[in-house]
Formats: C-alpha cells, structure tokens, sequence
C-alpha cells in the first residue's frame, strides 16, 4: 500500500529562499482537496480503505464544516467540503509510494484506471488516477 509523503519541489533557487536571512518556507503541513457535500464516507472507503491512509480527528471546530483529513507517513491529506464542487482536474497532490505495482493493483481491483507516465520524468516511475469525485491524484516511486 501506500508510505507516502506529499512530493515537495525540492530544488532551491540560487541565493536560497530567505528574506533578510529568514527561511520563508521550510516545508508543507497539508495539501486539502475538494469534495461534494455528504462525500465523507466515500472519501473514507477511498482514501482509508483503498490507499490505506489513515484517518485523523479534526478539531471539532473544523469538523461542523464537513469533510475529513487523512495521514500515511509525512503526507497529510485534508478533504474540504465544497459547495458547489468542481473537481481538479490538473492540480493534484504526488504521493511518494513505497511499491506502485502493489497501489496500481489496488487501485485497478477497486474500479480505479490508472494512467502511467511516459517517462517524462528521468529515474522516476509514476501513474496518475483519479479519486470518486474526479480529483487528479498522483502516484510515483523514484
């Protein structure tokens, strides 16, 4: 299943991210995806029981909004309720995976198409699918 981690640019430009010698930015909390209204309990057949997240509390202030949020390793997932829902479909979280046969195969028995990469990406192999709601997700395995 899924050990994963939100994939990160890791790259810094020349001269670093600082200003005046701060660190701006030094990392991700959370990445947050759309979905309908009354979804939560497909978003958990999905992202709980498909890809073997984890689901996490939300502060019950958050939770009278809906939607729920998910962990596997570093990567935390946040699924907001959107009303009205569009779902995204270029932008997407990349989740780092520790075996992508095993997920692609998951994925393929729930009902999942998975679509590989080319190898657009050099030492890096990878699929796209998307979740019940139409959102992009992002699968790679360096």
């Amino acid at each position: 299943m899924i050990t994963a981690v939100v994939q990160i640019a890791a790259a810094r430009p020349s001269g670093g991210n600082t200003v005046q010698g701060v660190e701006m930015i030094i990392g991700y909390d959370h990445v947050q995806v759309a979905i309908p209204v009354g979804a939560e309990p497909a978003a958990r057949a999905f992202y709980g029981a498909v890809l073997g997240m984890t689901e996490v509390p939300k502060p019950a202030a958050l939770a009278v909004r809906g939607g729920c949020w998910f962990r596997a390793g570093t990567a935390v997932l946040h699924l907001g309720v959107e009303e009205p829902f569009a779902a995204a479909r270029k932008a997407h979280p990349a989740f780092l995976v520790d075996d992508l046969d095993d997920l692609g195969a998951a994925l393929a028995t729930a009902g999942h198409t998975c679509t590989p990469g080319n190898g657009e990406i050099a030492g890096v192999r990878r699929f796209h699918a998307f979740d019940p709601f139409g959102n992009r997700l992002e699968f790679q395995q360096g």
